[in-house]
């Protein structure tokens, strides 16, 4: 069989966690319209059963990893980190570009690429600022795009260009587009997809798989993501705080699970089934924020909660009891200890601290 790891690079809103999702056939990643949604690397394995003619059965690693974007915070940094990890350990990467907006690249003469397109410029092409070259100990943030695909050129795998989002763009306006990009860098593959309509992801997953190195599983045939429960339960409180509030609530906010206990297991006795209790703080920075996340008479964080827990039920298939609170951290973001706490892999070697100080 064929097996590997594949990283979905990406800037902000191309839609990296919904094409993770639809491949993946399970909610492996949260997903809202607000850009910076995913803040560390996730993921999600697939199982391709063999063709006979076209490939061998495969395992593929999809790594979903945060939205390219320019640092502001320690935060932010942590993030673009994640994607240098996932770089790190890659058998092919996917670099996703969404087709409905312009892309502004700088190779030669500067250009953006995008539609609607311009006259007298070419197909989809722009005027741009003065070219600069993009490393990642000196970050080109004169275009987010052209330090994304600076990034891509110093890559020595092969690497695909996936462009999504195309049931939103005419073909005439998609194929100017795709010719502009594909001189960009020398792609081994460039394959338009929708994950919304499934368009694409079979040719998707075809190609993935030949281009794959031969090797064994690296996780069970069953298991369909990398992260435990803890983190995927703080992940869907998350995402309901994304949806529920605006402006800067929502990068403001993390999330930390403070308890989860499990249920016992059920008795033959009884037909009820069994309740995981959580509690989970919410962090902010100011006392504004809090008020907001709140709500008059507690009703925001009641309607947060609530439509968390369904979700929550439905991953776990358990009722849940969930307990939330809301802290305030000031300036959290810009602190390197809190920032590292809140990955999942600290977590659970905290965790292991604690059980091993319990137990002597």
């Amino acid at each position: 069989m064929k097996s590997g790891f594949v990283a979905i690079l990406g800037r902000p809103n191309v839609g990296k966690s919904t094409l993770l999702n639809a491949l993946a056939g399970e909610k492996v990643a949260i997903v809202t319209a607000k850009p910076q949604t995913t803040r560390n690397r996730i993921a999600g394995v697939v199982e391709v059963p063999a063709r006979k003619g076209k490939h061998p059965a495969a395992q593929i690693v999809f790594v979903d990893t945060p939205g390219v974007h320019k640092p502001a915070s320690q935060l932010d940094r942590r993030m673009l980190q994640e994607v240098y990890d996932a770089l790190e350990s890659r058998d092919l990467v996917l670099v996703l570009v969404d087709a409905t907006r312009r892309v502004k690249l700088e190779v030669g003469e500067s250009e953006e690429i995008g539609v609607p397109q311009v006259p007298n410029l070419g197909p989809g092409m722009d005027a741009g600022t003065t070219p600069r070259s993009a490393s990642p100990k000196s970050p080109n943030w004169s275009s987010e795009d052209e330090f994304l695909f600076g990034m891509v050129r110093k890559l020595d795998c092969p690497v695909f260009l996936v462009l999504t989002k195309i049931d939103l763009v005419s073909k005439d306006r998609l194929l100017p587009m795709i010719d502009s990009l594909a001189r960009q860098h020398n792609f081994a593959e460039i394959i338009p997809v929708s994950a919304r309509k499934r368009d694409g992801l079979d040719v998707l997953l075809e190609k993935i798989v030949q281009a794959l190195p031969i090797g064994e599983r690296y996780f069970p045939r069953d298991q369909y993501t990398d992260q435990p429960t803890r983190f995927m339960v703080a992940e869907l409180i998350r995402e309901r705080i994304l949806v529920e509030t605006g402006e800067e609530v929502p990068y403001a906010s993390a999330v930390v699970i403070e308890r989860f206990e499990e249920p016992e297991q059920s008795s033959s006795k009884t037909n009820k089934t069994p309740l995981t209790r959580i509690s989970a703080a919410i962090y902010c920075e100011r006392e504004g924020q809090k008020a907001i996340l709140i709500g008059k008479g507690g009703s925001k964080l009641k309607e947060i909660g609530t439509s968390a827990r369904k979700q929550i039920e439905s991953l776990l298939g358990t009722r849940v009891y969930l307990e939330l609170h809301v802290i305030v951290e000031p300036g959290w973001r810009e602190s390197k200890t809190f920032v590292e706490s809140l990955d999942w892999r600290n977590q659970l070697e905290k965790l292991a601290e604690k059980q091993v100080e319990e137990g002597e």
